[in-house]
């Protein structure tokens, strides 16, 4: 079964905004709030990575999607 033109672009557009997060996530500098007081903190250096790898893992998923893979080797 091949997957409509549509989802092809829905998986595209979701696959560039993706990236762009991931762009502005790994652009921060987790590590110069550490050397801070906690209350002085504007974000939590351990949601900044949590953030980061949730990211990295759904670019990931849509990769697998885009080339048209499923799990157990199967091919869409």
């Amino acid at each position: 079964m091949s997957t409509p033109n549509g989802e092809n672009e829905f998986l595209y557009e979701l696959h560039v905004e993706i990236e762009e997060e991931l762009t502005l996530v790994e652009a921060g500098h987790p590590e110069e709030e550490v050397g801070r007081p906690v209350t002085e903190w504007l974000y939590d250096p351990t949601d900044v990575d949590r953030e980061r790898i949730a990211l990295r893992g759904l670019r990931d998923a849509v990769e697998v999607l885009e080339n048209g893979s499923r799990p157990g080797g199967d091919v869409a």
